[in-house]
């Protein structure tokens, strides 16, 4: 079976992939929405995407492609605690005061914003598609001023030293990944439910929206353990909203009465997935 990752060799995404799929072929997708597109699109049967992060939250691009542009199956979540390692080519020199650029991706780069400020204040920060897209950048120059953030793997893949380890600003740093995929049928029916997300939005002109919404999954004791709201990219001030839901395979029913009552409301529900949750170990 064929598995499509946020590319490429070495990034977070791929220890993830490679640690849940070990027996898979696994194919490396340059940005978040090519990854997702291929597994939308058929090319690929099941893709593997960052969705939230302890220190940086939820991975926008994700949720919104997700939302707007593809019409996926959450069939699992992987949990991998992060570990940012500032890399650089084993010949450079390791003095901090000498760097004169940082790459990495948005993410990382957020999850580092302390180190980067009080050792780095004069380098510039470069955004990338991935980590390892960015140690990759590194090893291949000629500058010797440049340095990557990124997993020990990324410093591995491209043989790189790590200069300062363990540089985000927490230490129980994790992310969160989706297993997507457009086959529904293909989610592992031998593990457990534990959670469930889904996407709605609610008629602007109905007072109290939002809390109407909200009561259909109180009343019937189902669990929200997270919430926000995200542009609908149609009209300033319009929004849809992200919910997750810790529930028991025997809850099913009682999610799917709630988003009915949602609609009789008036407002639009995406199911995005009930699936299971794996803690994996980090690279």
């Amino acid at each position: 079976m064929k598995v499509a990752y946020l590319g490429p060799k070495g990034s977070f995404t791929h220890s993830a992939t490679q640690e849940y799929f070990s027996n898979a072929e696994l194919i490396s997708y340059g940005s978040i929405p090519a990854c997702i597109k291929a597994v939308s699109q058929g090319e690929i049967p099941i893709g593997v995407v960052p969705i939230e992060n302890t220190i940086e939250g939820t991975v926008n691009l994700t949720l919104d492609y997700l939302y707007h542009k593809a019409d996926l199956t959450v069939l699992g979540e992987l949990v991998m605690p992060i570990a940012q390692q500032l890399l650089m080519k084993k010949s450079q020199l390791t003095e901090l005061t000498g760097i004169t650029k940082v790459y990495s991706h948005p993410q990382a780069l957020a999850q580092c914003q302390e180190f980067i400020a009080e050792y780095l204040p004069e380098a510039r920060v470069i955004a990338t598609d991935s980590t390892s897209l960015a140690a990759e950048m590194v090893a291949n120059t000629s500058d010797d001023s440049v340095a990557a953030i990124g997993p020990v793997a990324c410093g591995q893949e491209y043989d790189l030293q790590i200069i300062k380890a363990d540089i985000q600003d927490i230490g129980h740093n994790k992310t969160r990944f989706w297993i997507v995929s457009n086959q529904a049928a293909l989610r592992n029916e031998n593990e457990s439910i534990e959670k469930a997300s889904l996407c709605f939005t609610m008629p602007n002109n109905l007072p109290g929206a939002l809390q109407k919404a909200l009561t259909t999954f109180s009343w019937r004791e189902l669990n929200l353990n997270k919430i926000e709201s995200r542009p609908l990219k149609t009209t300033l001030g319009e929004y849809f909203f992200l919910i997750d839901i810790v529930l028991e395979e025997r809850q099913l029913p009682l999610l799917a009465n709630a988003m009915e009552e949602i609609k009789y409301l008036g407002g639009q529900v995406k199911q995005l997935g009930c699936y299971h949750v794996h803690e994996i170990k980090g690279l």
